[in-house]
């Protein structure tokens, strides 16, 4: 499976943007879908997740302004970014495991990840 993100860019500090994960193939099976971001100079970490079932999880940095969701039908995942601060600077990377989990060294397939830019 082969993922590719886009909708990174330039936004202002307090702006939205909302990125997506297109896969090559279907994610209806996979258990567990995830974002993750690395800012300059620091360890990637993970940002939201999603199980099959639809349970999610949000870093406390952005519960609440954040939102992961799936389009199975497109095998599209989606991360809606709002009240954005110039903290969530960083290169978002989305990911898919077969297993429901979304510890970073158990995801199976990776993206490139896409470039997110908040300026003050």
């Amino acid at each position: 499976v082969q993922l590719a993100e886009s909708g990174g860019g330039l936004v202002q500090d307090g702006g939205s943007l909302r990125l997506s994960c297109a896969a090559s193939g279907s994610i209806a099976s996979f258990g567990a879908m995830v974002w993750y971001r690395q800012a300059p100079g620091k360890q990637r970490e993970l940002v939201a997740a999603i199980t099959r079932s639809g349970s999610t999880n949000y870093a406390d940095s952005v519960n609440g302004r954040f939102t992961i969701s799936t389009d199975n039908a497109k095998d599209t995942v989606y991360l809606q970014m709002n009240s954005l601060k110039p903290e969530d600077t960083g290169v978002y990377y989305c990911g898919l495991n077969r297993a429901r989990t979304w510890r970073e060294s158990a995801i199976d397939y990776w993206g490139k990840g896409t470039l997110v830019t908040v300026s003050s």
